[in-house]
């Protein structure tokens, strides 16, 4: 006789009685479901890459929905199944571009030889973003919308600036950390980290209103009075 408990941990029975290990009762429940996720992660992809090149195109600072289920090929349906306003929509193209930033601003980090090198290379690559016109054209939309979609999507603003932030910070956590200060007096990593963010972050939304690009002084600039501020100058 077959105790419950048995039966509940080792899986279940088919209508003839044979036994179905539970490994492949999960395997058989999961696998449309796997399907499914994977047409809806295409279905995301395809709305993201569509508003991109409806941006890239046109130069719309405000693109409409129609025009991105146009360039994409998809329904209204397929939409607000995954965004309940447009706005979500950028919102999630605005974090997809800044974690992008991210992964080539670390790249610039880790070729940089010392800290100053390392600062240096974040700032530089921050700025070098009003001088590319695929980038340049991908982040205007936001400057246009940015203090309505930070209202709505305080969260969420907060999260996509971090992901820029983050490699920043680790630069200057494992400067301050090296240098043996005594914890009353050793600066603050993260606030420092956000306000080179703020500076460069500025001043690259500046050109990009203008629709110009940093030069090589104003560059500089930047970086010697970030350097001279965090004590790396």
């Amino acid at each position: 006789m077959r105790g419950e408990g048995a039966e509940g941990a080792g899986g279940g029975e088919r209508p003839d009685g044979a036994r179905v290990p539970e490994g492949l009762v999960r395997e058989a429940v999961q696998r449309p479901l796997a399907a499914r996720w994977a047409v809806y992660a295409e279905e995301v992809q395809r709305l993201v890459d569509a508003t991109y090149r409806v941006v890239e195109r046109t130069g719309s600072l405000d693109p409409t929905v129609r025009e991105i289920l146009r360039e994409s090929g998809l329904s209204n349906q397929a939409f607000y199944r995954h965004f309940r306003s447009k706005d979500e929509l950028l919102v999630a193209l605005l974090d997809d571009g800044r974690r992008r930033m991210a992964d080539y601003l670390r790249h610039r980090i880790a070729a940089a030889r010392d800290p100053a090198g390392r600062v240096r290379a974040w700032i530089e690559g921050v700025l070098a973003q009003a001088g590319d016109p695929v980038a340049a054209a991908r982040t205007r939309p936001f400057l246009a919308h940015q203090d309505r979609l930070a209202e709505q999507f305080p969260t969420e603003q907060r999260n996509s600036a971090e992901a820029m932030i983050g490699p920043l910070r680790e630069v200057l956590a494992e400067v301050y950390a090296s240098a043996g200060a005594a914890d009353a007096g050793r600066p603050d990593a993260d606030a420092d980290a956000l306000t080179v963010y703020r500076l460069t972050v500025a001043c690259l939304h500046d050109h990009l209103r203008a629709r110009t690009a940093p030069g090589p002084e104003e560059t500089a600039r930047v970086v010697e009075f970030a350097l001279r501020g965090l004590g790396l100058g």
